[in-house]
């Protein structure tokens, strides 16, 4: 005699198992937000123990949507905006939700516009742009209303659906840190300044600066890669009065270094370095980088908290922009004083 194969578990069964109807079923399934925590706990625990699997095709034509999430950034993009890629569709798919990504070789309002039409016609339900790019930010104004778009590491005073850390506070407390350590002179490597991000790491560095009573005047301007840290650093290596660098971001810093240690002068011994990002090789540099931390986990898991309550209908979560710790290494020591 053939043994039975065991039947699928349908719907019905959890809420048999769960002692609930089956619309509380489908409303703990599709996150419904008036559920009572130990109900939601209940049908869990059934869904678990039956090993019941929704059928994620047939609940979006019932609630009409897609299940998918956009996400567009730039190709070969630097450590930053990857680790936010990767962060937000991890989250994504931690909210039940399918990823489509689309990476461009040059972020302009042209191109982003273009990403934004294709992943619409296809059905994504949101869309998350990875790039704090000014481009990103007018993109997401002009879809208001049409399809929400979240911009990571956007100029919130002009993309009220954002998410990102606090650049400014971050890039005050590199610049501080440096300070406290009797440096008066601190050179800054900014980004390309079409980015929110780096028009805020350098917004950050002036305020520490004119803080302290001394002038922003050692601005040196990059473009994210080390090579053009590397061409900064050959310019500061050539002023004995600058003792101290605030790159802004790992990458830049990483170029400083070496054109820094080229011209032979040592870091920290002759040159206090700081960057940005905290990129997994940092603690491992000789000397190890003293660096900003930022939490694209969390990040990411903000990005979609605020699409989620969009699409849902309500109010996005207003937690504010994250802390940017400082983490302090081997790169940054006491000014040289002058024999």
């Amino acid at each position: 005699m053939e043994k039975a194969t065991p039947r699928t578990p349908v719907m019905g069964d959890v809420a048999k198992l769960a002692g609930v109807s089956h619309q509380t079923v489908s409303r703990v399934l599709n996150d419904h937000p008036h559920i009572r925590p130990s109900t939601r706990a209940k049908v869990e625990q059934a869904i678990a123990q039956l090993g019941y699997q929704p059928n994620t095709a047939a609940r979006a034509l019932v609630r009409g949507r897609t299940g998918m999430v956009g996400i567009v950034t730039a190709a070969g993009a630097f450590y930053g905006p990857r680790s936010a890629q990767h962060a937000v569709s991890v989250a994504a798919r931690a909210a039940g939700f399918s990823v489509t990504n689309i990476e461009l070789d040059e972020i302009t309002s042209e191109t982003l516009a273009a990403a934004v039409e294709d992943l619409a016609r296809v059905g994504v339900e949101g869309l998350v742009v990875v790039a704090g790019h000014d481009a990103a930010v007018d993109v997401a104004r002009r879809r208001q209303g049409t399809l929400p778009v979240v911009v990571v590491e956007g100029d919130l005073t002009r993309a009220a659906m954002s998410a990102g850390v606090d650049q400014v506070a971050g890039a005050v407390a590199a610049t501080e840190h440096l300070l406290r350590l009797g440096h008066r002179r601190i050179a800054h490597i900014s980004g390309p300044l079409d980015w929110s991000e780096a028009r805020a790491r350098l917004d950050g560095w002036r305020l520490a600066m004119t803080r302290a009573g001394l002038p922003a005047a050692d601005l040196l301007p990059g473009d994210w890669s080390p090579a053009s840290g590397y061409a900064a650093g050959q310019r500061l290596a050539d002023d004995a009065g600058v003792t101290a660098v605030f790159a802004g971001n790992d990458q830049m810093a990483l170029g400083a270094l070496r054109a820094l240690r080229e011209a032979g002068l040592r870091v920290p011994e002759d040159v206090s370095l700081v960057g940005f990002d905290d990129i997994p090789e940092a603690a491992y540099l000789s000397p190890p980088l003293t660096t900003v931390h930022q939490d694209f986990t969390t990040v990411g898991r903000q990005a979609i908290a605020v699409l989620t309550a969009v699409l849902r209908g309500d109010e996005p979560p207003t937690g504010g922009l994250l802390p940017a710790p400082l983490v302090v290494r081997g790169s940054t020591a006491t000014a040289r004083t002058e024999a």
